[in-house]
Formats: C-alpha cells, sequence, structure tokens
C-alpha cells in the first residue's frame, strides 16, 4: 500500500462510512472528535510515519473551507505538525516535500 492509498482509506472510512475506528495494515486506530468545534480526526501510522487526519474546518477562509460549507468531503492530513495532503470527494493533494515511494539515491560515479 502507497501513502495515497492510505489516505483514501481513512478519510472513506471516517468522512464517508462515519466509522468509529479506521483499519490500516492490520491496525485500528480510533475516529475521535476535537472538543471545541467537533471536527472528527484520527491518529494513526503509516510506514513508521505519524500520521493526523482532520476534518476540514468549514469556518476558517482557506479554499478547502469553502468546499467543505458546500458539502464537500474534505480532509487535511498532517505529519509533525506539517499539512501534508488533503482528500477532497476522494481526490488525494499532495503538498510538496518528498513522493511517497521514493526512489533509491544514486550516486554519481567519481
Amino acid at each position: 500500500m502507497i501513502l495515497e492509498e492510505a489516505l483514501l482509506k481513512v478519510w472513506h472510512a471516517t468522512m464517508v462510512e462515519n466509522a468509529p475506528a479506521v483499519e490500516l495494515e492490520g491496525q485500528s486506530f480510533a475516529v475521535r472528535t476535537t472538543p471545541k468545534r467537533r471536527l472528527r480526526q484520527v491518529d494513526f501510522v503509516f510506514h513508521h510515519q505519524e500520521l493526523r487526519g482532520l476534518e476540514q474546518n468549514p469556518e476558517t477562509a482557506s479554499r478547502w473551507a469553502q468546499l467543505a460549507r458546500r458539502g464537500h468531503k474534505v480532509m487535511q492530513f498532517l505529519s509533525a505538525g506539517r499539512y501534508v495532503a488533503n482528500v477532497v470527494d476522494g481526490k488525494v493533494t499532495r503538498y510538496g516535500g518528498r513522493p511517497s515511494n521514493p526512489r533509491p539515491a544514486r550516486v554519481k560515479p567519481r
């Protein structure tokens, strides 16, 4: 499974199925709600990377919030406090960074 597939699985279980937990690579991760806004969130681990899926707050001024206000299912994904991707209605958008399946670095001959 690659990162995009994992993000889609988390998004689908949380935002579409409204599941109480997400099953990912043999592990179960609870879906909780934030105390203030009652937004759904799930903390999970994928390939030794800690990630958080967080339902988009529709009350912010971002373009993602505009989509959420219009009824789209939007979830942001963070790692180490930085936004790494989002999923809107089943479509993954990655934010910069390294690819999900990085190729080994090539060593130049001397």
